[in-house]
């Protein structure tokens, strides 16, 4: 009886390389840089890998790829796109088959695993890769962002706040962007074009590598220990590099990270920042004698200008005549709702006044002033691109007669007026139209709203306009847009942040003399969002609020004493009796005259939070 044969384990035949393999290294490049950038796209181009795996058959170009699940038309034309630019780059005639011989090896991907799948080659001597008792294993390079890009420019700034004697070891968003925006050659704000990503993109990846941490609310950044050793070697390599001395010229071409991760080194730096450098002296030389001239001049006086306004830093500030004024209006105020066509109406009286307005939409009130730099069109460009905008500190709420009565009665009327205050522009404003004989058909009282009005002007601080109808309303915008232009004429205007300490309390108005300090619109429209996460003390505020007599000046006075339930029920515990604990926040001063809460208010609010059971 003959012998039966040895059983074969493992694969009967050999897997099949995929016949597209070019189009398989693309998707895997867009993946990879995908998933650095924290994106879930990437997710969908490893689908698509896995589906294009599958297929035996050799494509032509990547519109015959649309019969193949996960390929959509927008994976397509990215493939397309790059088909086109091989063929200029290696003929018409080239093979989309067979990868040049430049490229990488084709890339095989299980499909139960993201993991790529090499074959593993053979030494041409014969000699094992195995030595030591084990195979040997690629070291993984450490990451190190490139030289003048966005990670490479807030690890630096990041390490040199924090070598600042006195510094908080942390930098707000806006803080960093500016002094990150030297370093870096790509904006932080704008997207070039054609693309969506900034240089602030890139702190994704920081964070993702362990090397930057941000906390809190508004984000704070700082650097990890990670990050701090990295950073610290970039600033030596820069200092090297950039100062111009020997290791420049003794054939020195590269100086090297951690890792083997290559920071490129420019023999050209020192003449750039030296060209900088004499750009800036002539600038202050010749600002120097413009100040001098207009003050030998009888009756001149010299133009306000922000303190913190320098010619080295155009990126935070839009000097004089670079910029216009512009009329944002709230698209609810124009289509929305009811009464459209008086809507309409607002429209059509600003267009026939000359009004330079926008229609867009605004998470909070209802007009308002933006100084928008001027750009000049780009060649070949249909639109021209976007300038930065500075919202200036006026902002208008719109209010029919019959409008406020309904927002009195569900509450939106104090609401929209603790949002105003906290928007972080200083000078808000009620437009009230009376609606003619409108008002003898409502809810409530005309003493009521009457009485409503006025404590919105004296006790709230808001300046109240009062007109008849939508034509008075579109005239006093006018008249308002005008006046602004001319205020703001000759003046220089300064980017700053509401994260940071002590901008509401700086540059305050005077009279003549309107703040020059402004927060950009993306950022006052962001942090005017209505539904966006709320802290626990902005909680704890609304909570407040509810209560019956305890107005949004209370509530604050309250929340700097206590800023969270937690931290009121533990002052609770710490009272020896309940006559105390009722007296708790009595003594509390609130509001510009700083009067005392009141025991009736502090009695409530104990008796809320303590009471166990149902409130009777």
């Amino acid at each position: 009886m003959p012998a039966p044969e040895p059983v074969r384990l493992g694969r009967k035949r050999p897997v099949p390389s995929c016949p597209n393999p070019l189009f398989l290294q693309w998707l895997t490049e867009l993946r990879d840089d995908a998933k650095e950038k924290g994106l879930k796209i990437h997710y969908t181009y490893q689908k698509a890998i896995n589906s294009l795996n599958k297929y035996p058959l050799p494509l032509k170009n990547a519109k015959e790829a649309k019969i193949l699940q996960n390929f959509g038309d927008g994976i397509c034309k990215l493939l397309d796109d790059r088909l086109q630019k091989y063929y200029r780059q290696h003929g018409p005639d080239a093979s989309i088959h067979i990868l040049p011989e430049t490229a990488p090896p084709a890339v095989r991907f299980d499909n139960n695993n993201l993991a790529p799948t090499k074959k593993k080659s053979v030494p041409s001597n014969g000699e094992s890769e195995k030595g030591g008792g084990g195979e040997r294993r690629k070291k993984k390079r450490e990451y190190v962002p490139q030289k003048r890009s966005g990670g490479y420019a807030v690890l630096l700034a990041l390490y040199r706040h924090c070598q600042v004697e006195g510094s908080k070891g942390y930098m707000f968003k806006l803080e960093l962007q500016t002094e990150a925006q030297p370093l870096c050659d790509k904006s932080f704000s704008v997207p070039d074009l054609g693309s969506k990503y900034t240089a602030w993109s890139s702190v994704s990846t920081l964070i993702q590598k362990n090397l930057l941490l941000k906390t809190h609310n508004p984000a704070r950044y700082s650097l990890t220990d990670e990050g701090k050793a990295l950073a610290e070697r970039l600033d030596s390599a820069e200092r090297r590099g950039g100062g111009g001395g020997g290791e420049g010229h003794k054939g020195k071409e590269e100086e090297r990270g951690g890792g083997g991760e290559k920071v490129p080194h420019r023999d050209a730096d020192a003449a750039e920042e030296d060209e900088e450098a004499l750009d800036l002296t002539q600038s202050d030389e010749e600002e120097t004698e413009d100040e001098v001239t207009a003050a030998d001049k009888p009756g001149a006086a010299p133009e306000p200008r922000p303190r913190d306004l320098q010619p080295k830093d155009p990126d935070r500030c839009l000097l004089p005549g670079s910029y216009e004024i512009l009329l944002c209006v709230d698209f609810i105020e124009t289509t929305g709702g009811g009464n459209v066509q008086c809507k309409q109406e607002l429209v059509k009286e600003l267009q026939r006044n000359g009004v330079n307005f926008d229609v867009r939409k605004l998470n909070v009130g209802d007009f308002l002033w933006v100084a928008r730099e001027k750009k000049e069109p780009v060649p070949g460009q249909l639109r021209a691109p976007c300038g930065r905008e500075l919202v200036l500190d006026y902002i208008v709420e719109r209010k029919r007669i019959d409008d406020l009565c309904g927002s009195i009665i569900d509450g939106r009327f104090r609401e929209q007026k603790f949002r105003l205050k906290r928007c972080g522009l200083r000078r808000p404003v009620y437009l009230v139209e009376e609606c003619g004989a409108a008002a003898a058909h409502l809810s409530l009282p005309e003493s009521t709203l009457q009485q409503a009005i006025v404590n919105t002007q004296v006790v709230d601080g808001f300046f109240v306009k009062r007109v008849q109808d939508v034509r008075e309303s579109a005239a006093y915008l006018t008249v308002m847009t005008r006046y602004l232009s001319k205020l703001y004429k000759n003046r220089a205007l300064v980017t700053r942040s509401r994260e940071l300490e002590g901008d509401l309390s700086e540059d305050q108005d005077v009279a003549g003399n309107p703040s020059c300090s402004l927060i950009s619109f993306a950022e006052f429209n962001h942090g005017a969002v209505k539904n966006k996460c709320q802290t626990v003390r902005e909680v704890f505020a609304r909570q407040l609020m509810q209560i019956s007599g305890l107005s949004g000046d209370k509530a604050a006075a309250i929340i700097q004493e206590y800023p969270t339930p937690h931290s009121l029920l533990t002052a609770y515990d710490r009272c020896s009796n309940d006559l105390e604990r009722e007296k708790l926040l009595s003594s509390i001063r609130c509001g510009k005259l700083k009067r005392n809460l009141g025991p009736a208010l502090s009695r409530t609010v104990y008796q809320l939070y303590c009471t166990k059971g149902p409130l009777t």
